[in-house]
């Protein structure tokens, strides 16, 4: 039994051998779109892109409103929101396949507890026996 668990892979592992490279990068790229470190570094490139089209003496190549960021704000939001839907819907697949997994865990376990408590339950007997038969022969001298 020890060496089925101990070949055994866990359920995110299972998951994870069953995504496609096009999965694979969409949950990384929702991963990295969703981290304070991206935030970050767009937030400083957007401040840059402003100060040097505000600051610019001879060349400003999106002039205030901005309009070129606001196209390329856009059009990032228009490929990242699909990704992350996939990458949530992969999410949803996962906790599904998880919940799976636990109750499989959960039924054996419950199977072993039932076992446990009934060889519990015999070993309570015998020795119930075991004490009741020495009381009768204690009143039998």
């Amino acid at each position: 039994m020890n060496d089925k668990k101990m070949n055994s892979k866990t359920w995110h592992e299972k998951h994870s051998q069953n995504l496609s490279t096009g999965q694979r990068i969409a949950d990384g790229l929702a991963k990295g779109m969703g981290s304070w470190g991206f935030i970050i570094i767009q937030t400083i490139l957007v401040v840059i892109w402003m100060i040097f089209n505000i600051v610019a003496y001879v060349y400003h190549w999106d002039p205030y409103p901005f309009i070129l960021l606001n196209l390329l704000f856009s059009t990032q939001a228009a490929y990242a929101a699909p990704i992350i839907m996939m990458s949530q819907n992969r999410q949803n697949d996962r906790d599904r396949f998880q919940a799976t997994e636990d109750y499989k865990t959960n039924v054996d376990a419950k199977l072993e507890i039932e076992e446990m408590q009934k060889a519990i339950y015999r070993i309570e007997n015998d020795k119930l026996s075991e004490i009741l038969k020495k009381i009768e022969e204690l009143k039998g001298r």
